[in-house]
């Protein structure tokens, strides 16, 4: 079977949102096209001034809100800065995340989706140049459909792929075998990327995302079925090009 780019997937607002886009044209050196675009600090964060790339704790992120993993980006327009969100148990609302008073309404957005008991929401992020990812080099993680579907078949549910938050979903390869590509290079569409070390999960995958609620407990799953808690690969982009759902992918 030839294996070929199922999804693309973006999330402008770091753990506020996912979004599938048909087509993305990959440059070499940068990360995904806007993703993690902007990110929501807390109340606690610890920031420098002027605000550079900073680690996933000083910003609201699944791990400390199941709710947030239900957020969804019905669309978003880079030209213009603009997101739409929605999520089951709030009103779809669009924003400008850019503009202070749109930063205000989505920090409040957010506020209910976020506990009560940690620091609040306070201060809407963006760093130009700089994707706000887990990892402050520019890389895209790339997932596999097969491996999610022999850990779906383990756990006796089928798991979104929303839940890992991964930017490219390939179709075709045998599970787990990306795991094996560390070092190596793969073609997508025009681009080329080398695949440089696996990605490891934490219990936000946990969360479904069609409810906002902790339903699999993911990390045990992973370590019983393959003795890790690894779950697709971080790669980085050395050639440039477009890439579009379809696309063969050679490794």
């Amino acid at each position: 079977m030839t294996a070929r780019v199922a999804h693309l997937v973006r999330h402008p607002i770091k753990s506020a949102g996912f979004e599938e886009v048909a087509e993305v044209r990959l440059t070499a050196g940068d990360a995904f096209p806007f993703d993690r675009f902007w990110a929501v600090a807390h109340a606690a964060a610890r920031l420098s001034e002027p605000v550079t790339w900073a680690p996933k704790l000083q910003f609201l992120r699944g791990w400390g809100s199941a709710d947030l993993m239900a957020v969804s980006c019905i669309s978003s327009d880079p030209d213009k800065g603009e997101v739409t969100l929605a999520h089951p148990r709030r009103e779809q609302a669009t924003f400008r995340p850019d503009d202070a008073a749109d930063a205000d309404r989505l920090i409040e957005w957010l506020r209910p989706l976020w506990p009560a008991n940690r620091p609040d929401p306070a201060r809407v992020v963006r760093v130009p140049g700089q994707a706000l990812t887990d990892q402050e080099q520019p890389l895209v993680s790339v997932n596999s459909l097969s491996s999610l579907a022999d850990l779906s078949a383990r756990t006796g549910r089928p798991l979104s792929m929303h839940r890992w938050r991964g930017n490219i979903w390939v179709d075709g390869w045998e599970p787990m075998a990306e795991l094996d590509l560390i070092g190596r290079e793969i073609t997508l569409g025009d681009a080329r990327l080398l695949v440089e070390e696996p990605i490891g999960r934490c219990r936000a995958t946990g969360a479904n995302p069609d409810t906002g609620e902790q339903d699999v407990d993911t990390m045990a799953a992973l370590n019983a079925a393959y003795g890790h808690a690894d779950f697709g690969v971080f790669a980085r982009v050395i050639e440039g090009g477009r890439v579009a759902r379809g696309d063969e992918v050679q490794a």
